[in-house]
C-alpha cells in the first residue's frame, strides 16, 4: 500500500482511530472499504485468491497472480494493524479474504440483533398521555434513522 503521499497516509488513518473491537465492525468495515477502494485492491476481500497459474501460462498471467498475492498481503497487515489485540492474535496467521468472511459470519448476529432491538424499541414508542409531542418525535425519528443506518450498513457487510 502507498503511503507516499499524506492524502493516503491520512485515509489510513482512520482506520487507526477505531480498531475493530467487535462492536464497531460495521463502520470499521466501511471504512476499510473506503481505504481499500482509494488503493484500488479492495478486490482481494471479494473472492478467495486465484488458482496458481500453471506452469506453461505466460508471464502476465504470472504477474497477474503475483500482483493479486502481494496485495491480499498488504491488506491482511492493515487488517491486522486495525484489529484489537484480541482479534489480531486470533487472525494473524489467516489471509485477507478468510479473515473478512469470519468476520462477516462472526458480526452478521450481531447486526440482526442490532435491528431487532431498535425495531422493538420503535414499535412499543407510545406517547404518554399529557407528554408533549415534539420529544416523542423526535425519539421516533431517532429510532428510524438508526434503524435505516443499520439496513444500509448490513447491505455492505
Amino acid at each position: 500500500m502507498s503511503t507516499s503521499n499524506n492524502s493516503d497516509f491520512n485515509l489510513q488513518s482512520v482506520l487507526d482511530k477505531k480498531k475493530l473491537n467487535g462492536a464497531n465492525f460495521i463502520d470499521w468495515y466501511r471504512n476499510l472499504r473506503i481505504v481499500l477502494r482509494k488503493e484500488e485492491i479492495d478486490y482481494v476481500l471479494e473472492p478467495p485468491y486465484p488458482d496458481d497459474p500453471p506452469t506453461d501460462a505466460n508471464v502476465v498471467a504470472h504477474r497477474a497472480y503475483q500482483k493479486h498475492l502481494d496485495a491480499a498481503l498488504n491488506v491482511s497487515y492493515l487488517l491486522l494493524a486495525t484489529m484489537s489485540p484480541n482479534l489480531q492474535k486470533q487472525y494473524e496467521l489467516v489471509d485477507a479474504h478468510t479473515m473478512i468472511e469470519e468476520l462477516r459470519r462472526m458480526f452478521e448476529n450481531q447486526a440482526k440483533t442490532e435491528k431487532y432491538n431498535i425495531s422493538k424499541s420503535l414499535f412499543a414508542c407510545k406517547l404518554d398521555e399529557g407528554s408533549p409531542l415534539s420529544p416523542h418525535v423526535i425519539k421516533m425519528i431517532g429510532y428510524i434513522e438508526t434503524l435505516e443506518k443499520l439496513v444500509l450498513n448490513s447491505r455492505m457487510i
